[in-house]
């Protein structure tokens, strides 16, 4: 049986080289997704302060409108 020997080459990868624009893209990216986080948490605490300023407003304006009882 005559077989030919024909040699396979190695695969070939492409290997892309990312730019300065690229890395520059995923490290903004990065830091970009922890500066959201922050502002989020920022805001959940303002508005945490914003109800707790509002309930003692209404304590404070109950206590000066209450009559002493007379004992």
């Amino acid at each position: 049986m005559k077989g030919i020997d024909i040699m396979q080459a190695a695969p070939v990868r492409a290997i892309a080289i990312p730019t300065f624009s690229d890395a520059f893209r995923g490290i903004e990216s990065l830091l970009m997704s922890g500066a959201r986080r922050n502002a989020w948490t920022a805001v959940l605490e303002d508005r945490k302060r914003a109800k707790d300023r509002v309930e003692t407003e209404h304590v404070l304006e109950a206590a000066a409108t209450r009559t002493p009882q007379a004992t």
